[in-house]
């Protein structure tokens, strides 16, 4: 049982694992940074605008905070550079995240009524994309 659990508990697996389970915590502060801007933007901009918004700054929190801590040590681009990446890298996750936000808006009455709803979704569904593209494409 050992031998196979070494085999399959390599330190690059558990280094890929702890950089996964940062970026979670990083994800649940960035959750909780887009959804007091989708609540406090959403009757000044409407659901969409607030969502695009919110996103922007909660991206840009995550981008800081796995720079600082999930990611620390990785990356060799200036930082407007690599905010500039990270953002680009975001976008396939945006399509998942906001794609999910906004039909869930749109068809599903107590995610209007609730936008956080619509926001965790939204949140779950582009996180893998998420962090396979900070880890591959941005922070290497």
């Amino acid at each position: 049982m050992q031998a196979a659990l070494r085999r399959h508990a390599t330190p690059d697996r558990i280094r890929v694992l702890t950089q996964f389970l940062k970026f979670g915590v990083v994800g649940t502060l960035g959750f909780l940074v887009d959804t007091v801007v989708v609540y406090a933007l959403r009757y000044r901009l409407g659901l969409y605008g607030a969502g695009l918004v919110s996103f922007l700054v909660a991206a840009t929190a995550n981008w800081v905070m796995n720079r600082l801590w999930t990611f620390r040590g990785r990356g060799s681009l200036p930082m407007h550079r690599e905010w500039a990446r990270y953002m680009m890298a975001n976008l396939f996750g945006f399509v998942l995240n906001r794609g999910t936000y906004a039909l869930l808006v749109t068809f599903v009455a107590a995610c209007a009524e609730q936008p956080v709803l619509a926001v965790a979704a939204g949140s779950i569904a582009g996180l893998g994309v998420n962090f396979t593209l900070s880890r591959t494409a941005v922070f290497r």
